[in-house]
């Protein structure tokens, strides 16, 4: 879908770049033009190939064919050193600072200013700094220890960095994924400071909302291929998902009505001294219940500590009648408890192990017999899952960090849902995945409470919440701080518990 585009030269371009790994064809012929002032937004499902558009942008990946333009004239990268130098500058989701620095010496590490003798000129490197975050508009100390920064200080820090390179050309992948929503209001404005002072931003987020906020423009891919390119004034949500997907997603929140049974999750009174109190609550066969809170309410920690993962200081936690001890992982999966982590690198997948192995993980008494590993069994458990779940991959002996976010949320999945589990817990089942894959795990969990499981969904997406909960139980520093039927579940009724609104209002009644 052709568009007019702005009558200047693009600052960076693609052309027709194609780019393949393998037998895997990751980009078809795309092109992109990124111009000053404007934010951009690249869309598209885990998998369309935004990340390998990327890396040929910054200079990790050479195309196989098409050209790279830098204002209007071909240009190669021979690596990402290349690209920095030319203007081009990456903000990633997780940023990677040297945390026993300051957030100076972060900025200009390897380039300080030098004095006599070759003596670091700490002044100036302060100084420096501060005209960095001067000119972004943000408070922030360049004396202080990068250790301790929350996520988005890190991402200003490595922003300010890019600016310290002459950066022209800023590309920003999911940086609002792990930030609070003041976090992200703060950052827009950040962007918009840069877009007024002529940069040309690249901006990835699988947030809809926030794409037809922040920007004026948005390329589409789908399966590696271009699909378009487009102002965003005049398009709607549906549109783009449509361009994104090719089809119309008409559910994103498929949830089923279903009959609930007994109590298969029982918690009493469970205290973490610091860091929860008193939490109680049940969650039935046949339920979704969704754990809501803002960020830091203590939402994880409570699934942490039913499932074991952490030792709680007092209460109880049943399973279908049978309780389990504090700090045994091992007790609650045998009494058919699973759980989902939030940070599905880190805690839910062996990144360098294999697909098979991954969903495998949870499966050994199944799979090996006098301490040997049937490797068929295993294989046969994989393909299963997988298919259940239409992961996509190239081969199951694949490494799982080769598959995109939204598969190796499945991938996940399939490990625990390979167990039977009778209760399921989910902490943000569906952070940093696309829509399409957002509606198929949605489906798949209303799927699930429709054949008896008991689902206890912890989500920040209050859509989400609000979309697939039968109950919503709202957390306050530490507290239950309401629960609220899903007839009368809005967003003003979950964000008032959220914030203690809801408990001060009851006080002065």
């Amino acid at each position: 879908m052709t568009q007019p585009e702005p009558d200047a030269t693009p600052v960076l371009a693609l052309e027709e770049v194609s780019k393949s790994f393998g037998a895997v064809r990751a980009l078809r012929g795309v092109s992109l033009r990124l111009y000053a002032g404007e934010a951009h937004a690249l869309a598209g499902e885990n998998g369309a190939g935004k990340s390998t558009l990327i890396k040929a942008l910054a200079g990790v990946h050479r195309p196989d064919t098409g050209t790279v333009l830098l204002d209007g004239s071909p240009v190669e990268f021979h690596g990402p050193a290349d690209a920095r130098d030319a203007g081009v500058a990456v903000i990633y989701q997780e940023p990677t600072l040297f945390p026993d620095l300051s957030v100076a010496e972060n900025i200009f590490v390897g380039r300080q200013p030098t004095r006599s003798f070759g003596r670091v000129d700490h002044r100036a490197v302060k100084q420096a700094a501060a005209d960095l975050f001067a000119r972004l508009g943000v408070d922030l100390d360049p004396e202080q220890p990068a250790r301790g920064l929350s996520i988005a200080d890190q991402q200003l820090v490595e922003i300010a960095k890019a600016l310290s390179f002459d950066a022209r050309v800023l590309i920003m992948d999911e940086p609002t994924a792990a930030l609070t929503g003041s976090e992200v209001s703060r950052l827009f404005g950040v962007v918009r400071t840069l877009r007024e002072q002529g940069a040309a931003v690249l901006f990835i987020s699988h947030r809809l909302e926030e794409i037809f906020e922040l920007c004026q423009r948005v390329t589409t891919l789908r399966d590696g291929t271009w699909i378009s390119s487009e102002p965003l004034a005049g398009l709607t949500e549906d549109d783009l998902v449509r361009r994104m997907v090719g089809r119309d997603l008409d559910e994103l929140y498929p949830k089923q009505e279903t009959e609930t049974g007994e109590a298969a999750l029982t918690v009493r009174r469970l205290t973490r001294e610091g860091v929860f109190t008193d939490v109680s609550f049940e969650v039935r066969r046949g339920e979704i219940v969704g754990l809501a809170g803002l960020v830091g309410a203590g939402r994880s920690e409570v699934a942490r500590a039913v499932f074991g993962v952490d030792r709680w200081d007092g209460g109880e936690v049943e399973v279908l009648g049978r309780k389990l001890k504090p700090g045994a992982p091992s007790l609650a999966m045998a009494a058919g408890l699973a759980l989902v982590p939030e940070d599905r690198r880190a805690q839910g997948l062996v990144m360098d192990m294999s697909i098979e192995r991954n969903i495998g993980l949870t499966g050994f008494a199944e799979t090996t017999r006098a301490g040997l590993m049937n490797r068929r069994a295993e294989r046969d458990r994989a393909v299963d899952w997988a298919v259940k779940l239409q992961v996509k991959y190239a081969r199951l002996a694949d490494v799982v960090g080769t598959l995109s976010g939204g598969n190796q949320q499945k991938v996940v999945l399939a490990k625990w849902l390979a167990t039977a589990p009778q209760v399921l817990i989910v902490d943000e089942p569906t952070r940093g995945i696309d829509v399409g894959t957002k509606a198929e795990v949605h489906r798949l969990l209303s799927s699930l409470a429709a054949e008896g499981v008991a689902v206890l969904m912890i989500s920040s997406d209050l859509p989400e919440i609000l979309g697939m909960a039968d109950r919503v139980l709202v957390m306050h520093e530490g507290r239950l701080a309401a629960e609220i039927p899903r007839a009368e579940a809005t967003e003003e009724t979950v964000m008032a518990a959220a914030t203690g609104r809801a408990a001060r209002g009851r006080d002065a009644a």
